[in-house]
């Protein structure tokens, strides 16, 4: 995939909806910048320095999912985000963004030589600050496909063995879940500023939000917590088995904390977590269902103990602490 094969412009059954349709970047900071490179690689990712930033990539995609800087003695720290719009959107966005009277706010110091001084920045009700700038998206613009691999002739085994099997390197991120103090204020913001929509909830436990012109599920969900912070980050993999593999490949770096192999009930993907040195989690996620840029997705609020996860071993007493706003942080993995 090359840079110009991603969508710049609306498709027609979408043209009256003004919303950004992709998580452009995520921008967070954390104590060892060589400790998240080494991290990040062995998840299966192309992390990149660039000079005293760290950006994520995927093998073969041509978008930067996120940077990272270091801030030495400090906990990982969510900075900002920036979700990307059509051109054609970003004077309507700007607009609304004035008539709803939200905060605007100073472009974040670590945005200087990423676009910082572009587009459109408002500050997040949970108080940390959000760009909209005119990028091409990034979302996916379908569901991707089942791959399912052709049984083997009589007398060969359908699996490699472990020696062969080859590392699992992500294609895409699918989406990011936040910590959030003011969940419903949150809600609002992202449906009345930057036009999501809600795809399913649980309350305001956990929300789940898509974008109108083609993307997963959801593309940002928010966590009730006592404050601000990133939970996961997850990466779309090619099949299930993939989800095992990364499961397998981060047991072998060392990185044994985690949940899964699992499905979920809302976004129906298959998942693994692989807890960071962090205390927070990347995903590896396979088949979540997708929201077509001309369909209007039935929200529905679950109760949570009948819609987190379909199957999987149990999870972790502390999944949904948010180590951001704790007074320590967790103890790092051995390989950490």
């Amino acid at each position: 995939m090359t840079a110009s094969s991603l969508r710049t412009v609306k498709n027609p059954p979408r043209a009256a909806l003004q919303a950004v349709h992709s998580l452009d970047r995520f921008v967070f900071t954390v104590p060892d910048l060589a400790e998240a490179e080494r991290f990040y690689a062995a998840f299966g990712l192309d992390p990149r320095r660039d000079g005293d930033r760290l950006d994520l990539h995927t093998v073969g995609h041509p978008q930067a999912w996120g940077s990272l800087h270091e801030a030495p003695g400090q906990p990982k720290k969510l900075q900002y985000l920036r979700f990307g719009c059509f051109a054609e959107d970003f004077d309507a966005i700007a607009a609304r963004a004035q008539q709803l009277g939200l905060p605007r706010c100073e472009a974040h110091p670590l945005s200087a030589g990423q676009g910082g001084e572009a587009g459109l920045w408002l500050l997040h009700p949970d108080g940390f600050p959000v760009q909209v700038v005119v990028a091409a998206k990034s979302s996916p613009e379908a569901a991707g496909e089942r791959v399912l691999a052709p049984r083997p002739p009589p007398g060969v085994g359908a699996s490699l063995n472990r020696a062969r099997i080859p590392k699992v390197h992500p294609r895409r991120l699918s989406h990011v879940l936040l910590f959030s103090a003011k969940v419903p204020e949150a809600v609002r913001f992202f449906e009345e500023a930057l036009g999501l929509r809600v795809s399913d909830r649980s309350g305001d436990l956990i929300v789940f939000m898509h974008g109108v012109h083609g993307s997963d599920h959801h593309l940002v969900a928010m966590a009730k917590s006592g404050g601000p912070g990133l939970h996961h980050l997850s990466w779309d993999v090619a099949d299930i088995d993939e989800v095992g593999r990364g499961m397998e490949q981060m047991l072998a770096a060392g990185h044994v904390r985690g949940w899964g192999v699992g499905r979920h009930v809302l976004g129906s993907n298959y998942f693994h977590y692989v807890r960071d040195p962090w205390g927070s989690y990347s995903e590896y996620s396979y088949d979540i269902d997708f929201v077509p840029g001309d369909f209007d997705w039935p929200a529905a609020d679950h109760p949570p103990e009948d819609s987190f996860y379909a199957w999987g071993p149990r999870v972790p007493e502390d999944f949904v602490t948010n180590f951001e706003i704790e007074p320590a942080p967790p103890a790092a993995d051995p390989a950490a």
